[in-house]
């Protein structure tokens, strides 16, 4: 079963269950994938898919941090609620040692040896990180890591 025909099941059992809150964030994951599909004029692959999907935890994610600034706890859990819902359909995220690992065997196989480098490590990553890990924290972590190589001198080559 594709992730599509997934979604589509969850939604209609949660139509069925009367589960509102569930019904209405795969309403929107569904049309959110809808609005992609048509300007991209084809049909979405799992992967496109999956990047929908990170996108609306991003923004929830994003939301939860304005809410909680400005007070409004009630609103931040309803997102945290959505957030979990969507998570259901992302693979399992990655650890914080996993993407590490990751990010240096990003470096080594690019080559990447300063902060010049960073789009070719992320460009590496990024395929392999979707919908696992938050990009920002990647990249992050990719900047810490090439600030180090780049401190530890400029000598650093391919392995």
């Amino acid at each position: 079963m594709s992730l599509k025909e997934q979604i589509q099941t969850e939604l209609t059992a949660a139509m069925r269950s009367g589960d509102a809150l569930r019904r209405d964030v795969l309403r929107m994951v569904t049309s959110s994938a809808y609005n992609l599909e048509k300007r991209q004029q084809k049909p979405l692959s799992n992967d496109d898919l999956l990047g929908v999907l990170g996108r609306e935890v991003k923004t929830r994610r994003e939301s939860v941090e304005a809410f909680r600034k400005g007070g409004r706890e009630d609103l931040a859990t309803k997102e945290e609620a959505e957030i979990a819902i969507i998570q259901e359909f992302l693979p399992q995220a990655l650890s914080e040692e996993e993407i590490r690992s990751l990010v240096d065997e990003a470096i080594k196989t690019t080559g990447a040896s300063s902060a010049r480098d960073m789009g070719k490590a992320m460009g590496w990553l990024a395929p392999r990180t979707r919908g696992r890990a938050d990009g920002k924290h990647v990249s992050e972590l990719v900047a810490q890591a090439l600030a180090r190589a780049d401190l530890a001198g400029h000598d650093r080559t391919a392995g």
